[in-house]
């Protein structure tokens, strides 16, 4: 009866294991890619934020948002949650090659979705959507985004509605590492 000896079969193992994670570890050291026509939403990548309720709103109406680097750095995707999950969104940003744009599909809890085109200018975000759906009689959105000095963002948007445009929002957001954008 032959015996053998854990490291004497473990050893051979762990040496291919080493050999094969040695291309993952490099791959991993090197810098994520990111398209560059994405490059200004860079800021809000990799972070949670929660938007600092007014007081008149109710904190349960909180929304909270998170940004991610997505595809392989050819997209952006947003999570976002209001009410503990009673309402929200994913949308998924991209460069559109054909369009020479920055564009973007939201896609609601509500069951309506939109598409729209972003443009940076003079260290703003700036928005514009069509709805498809039943969002309340809503037809397109148009917002501003900025990050301030103080490491806040400040989200502003108005509706068109009934041939009107309307206020919507206009929501201050701090960065949140403890906030979860929550669905149910």
């Amino acid at each position: 009866m032959k015996y053998y000896y854990p490291h004497a079969v473990t050893r051979p193992i762990r040496i291919a294991i080493a050999a094969l994670a040695l291309p993952v570890a490099l791959w991993a050291a090197e810098p994520a890619s990111f398209d560059p026509h994405l490059e200004p939403l860079r800021p809000w990548l990799g972070k949670t934020w929660k938007e600092q309720p007014k007081e008149s709103m109710s904190p349960a109406k909180t929304d909270i948002t998170r940004w991610e680097r997505a595809l392989n750095g050819k997209a952006v995707r947003i999570l976002h949650s209001i009410e503990g999950g009673a309402y929200g969104g994913e949308t998924i940003v991209m460069w559109d090659e054909k369009k020479q744009a920055v564009v973007y599909h939201y896609f609601t809890t509500a069951g309506f979705t939109t598409t729209g085109t972003m443009k940076f200018e003079e260290g703003k975000l700036l928005t514009h959507e069509v709805v498809t759906g039943d969002a309340g009689g809503v037809d397109e959105v148009r917002g501003a985004t900025s990050i301030g000095p103080d490491g806040t963002f400040r989200m502003t948007s108005e509706y068109l509605k009934g041939g009107k445009w309307q206020p919507a929002r206009d929501a201050t957001y701090r960065e949140d590492a403890t906030a979860s954008v929550i669905f149910k």
